[in-house]
């Protein structure tokens, strides 16, 4: 009888082995989608951060376009212009801003203050728009030149 449990138990620990050393086919089919969604997830990571970075990149050529066309007015003229460089269409607007205060004196009456409004568009609705404030004086009658 010894002889007979000594077998039973020599096979459990065989058995007990086998089962053990590995893992099961529904484990690694488990371990295989929880890495796939895992990949999936970084890669869609990094093409969002690619599309912010040229957003981004776009945004600032777009501003310094609308800098360099309020910079290229020296002596503001009031009037609109617009052009395109590029994918970047852009409109720049003169307007002369009332200012009473100006107007008191002989020697400041002949400064004016202008807004110079410049809008660069791209793609479908991106938009970047950059106002500013200029002074500037009436150009001194010379003889022999008419005064604007």
């Amino acid at each position: 009888m010894s002889a007979r449990i000594e077998r039973r138990s020599r096979r459990a620990r065989r058995g007990a082995g086998r089962g053990q050393g590995g893992f099961t086919l529904l484990e690694v089919l488990i371990a295989f989608a929880i890495l796939s969604v895992a990949v999936v997830v970084v890669i869609q990571g990094f093409a969002q951060g690619l599309r912010l970075l040229k957003a981004a990149g776009d945004h600032q050529q777009a501003v310094l376009l609308a800098d360099q066309k309020t910079r290229e007015m020296v002596t503001p003229v009031e009037g609109r212009d617009q052009g395109k460089e590029g994918n970047y269409d852009w409109e720049r607007t003169v307007t002369v801003v009332p200012a009473p205060d100006l107007t008191r004196t002989p020697a400041t009456a002949k400064w004016h203050v202008y807004r110079i409004d410049v809008k660069v568009s791209w793609g479908d609705k991106r938009a970047v728009e950059i106002v500013s404030m200029r002074t500037a004086a009436d150009a001194a009658v010379l003889p022999g030149r008419p005064s604007r």
